[in-house]
């Protein structure tokens, strides 16, 4: 066990004597399971929410979920009380602003106004322009970035994803808030710990669809229509928008290496979140992505659990087959766990939040 997980014991959704089962996958089911599961909670955080603010780092691999918790948060709370930043987005989209005219002119002159930095910022948009998965922006330049998407929006409680992204940038983190006149707002640093095999599945098992771009996996997460390619002896999925028409859903470039190519950066990660940790004076939050096998039934209720889909071709009729069964994965100790649907994640996370932020 990592030494900062020692702090955070397991969160328990399970309520003693309630055997109502919720579809997670159904907007308006997931907000009964929330208001059961952590309705006292939710309304502290509504109330908080009417006159306050907090900005939180995630702090989590690729793929650990951070978009998604984000996105459930906004949907129990409403984008009005709740933003989403991510800076890995950002510079895409920045990126992008460059080869625009009207755009890159408006950037330019925000740069001009608010960049401030050891290196020019010629230089600073040059590494923009030139870089790559490996290379990091230089810090004081993303700072004017999410700076600016911050400016776009109402004051409301942010979700940080990508930033700090280096060790060094731990202390720009601390300070960050009194940058965007966040300055009575309390910043909080929520970790998320992920075993490395559930990233592995998650990025070798995901498609997309190339209409809508709706992410699915062919292992955890699959549509309702399950197909067979003879030719390619691989089983596909068909996207479930019914305006994409049955699209067949593929896989994304690099998906298939699996961590492999991510594996420095994970090892990053984990030395961010336990410098991160180690720091006095800031709220903390750890969101376990996984539970014990062996405590599982007392601490979640089964349909809480990621499924595993196994895909079988009838050779008779040629119809496939799908069954489905909870999965058991190992965590990076080797131990057998279950892998957490999103939400009883986010419950972890509310109930986290009203804790670090002293509500009553």
């Amino acid at each position: 066990m990592k030494e900062y997980q020692k702090e955070f014991p397991l969160s328990k959704t399970k309520i003693k004597g309630f055997s109502k089962k919720f579809d997670l996958s159904d907007p308006t089911e997931r907000k009964k399971y929330f208001l059961e599961k952590a309705g006292p909670e939710i309304k502290l955080l509504k109330k908080y929410f009417k006159s306050n603010t907090f900005i939180a780092y995630f702090l989590g691999k690729k793929n650990s979920g951070k978009g998604t918790y984000t996105k459930l948060m906004t949907e129990i709370f409403g984008q009005e009380k709740i933003g989403h930043i991510s800076v890995g987005d950002i510079v895409r989209v920045v990126h992008q602003d460059m080869e625009d005219p009207a755009k890159k002119k408006d950037l330019m002159e925000y740069l001009t106004r608010n960049y401030r930095g050891y290196i020019s910022m010629d230089q600073a948009i040059e590494a923009l322009l030139s870089r790559d998965t490996e290379t990091l922006m230089p810090t004081e330049f993303i700072l004017t970035l999410v700076k600016r998407e911050i400016d776009k929006m109402d004051k409301k409680s942010l979700f940080i994803d990508g930033f700090p992204r280096d060790l060094d940038q731990v202390s720009y983190a601390l300070f960050f808030r009194d940058l965007i006149n966040y300055r009575t707002d309390p910043d909080i640093f929520v970790a998320i710990d992920i075993p490395e095999s559930i990233i592995e599945v998650r990025m070798k098992g995901r498609v997309v669809c190339p209409k809508c771009h709706a992410p699915r996996n062919i292992k955890l997460f699959v549509t309702k229509k399950v197909a067979y390619d003879k030719k390619k002896k691989q089983f596909y999925l068909s996207c479930d928008n019914p305006s994409c028409d049955g699209a067949r859903m593929i896989e994304k470039e690099g998906d298939q290496s699996g961590v492999k190519l991510i594996r420095n950066r994970m090892k990053l990660d984990d030395q961010l979140i336990k410098k991160a940790f180690s720091l006095h004076g800031i709220p903390k939050i750890l969101l376990r992505n996984g539970v014990p096998v062996k405590l599982a039934k007392n601490y979640i209720d089964d349909y809480e659990i990621t499924m595993e889909y196994n895909c079988q071709l009838d050779s008779k009729t040629g119809q496939v087959k799908v069954s489905e069964k909870p999965w058991i994965v190992k965590d990076d100790q080797g131990k057998n766990i279950h892998s957490l649907k999103a939400p009883p994640v986010v419950i972890s996370l509310i109930k986290q939040l009203v804790k670090v932020l002293n509500l009553k």
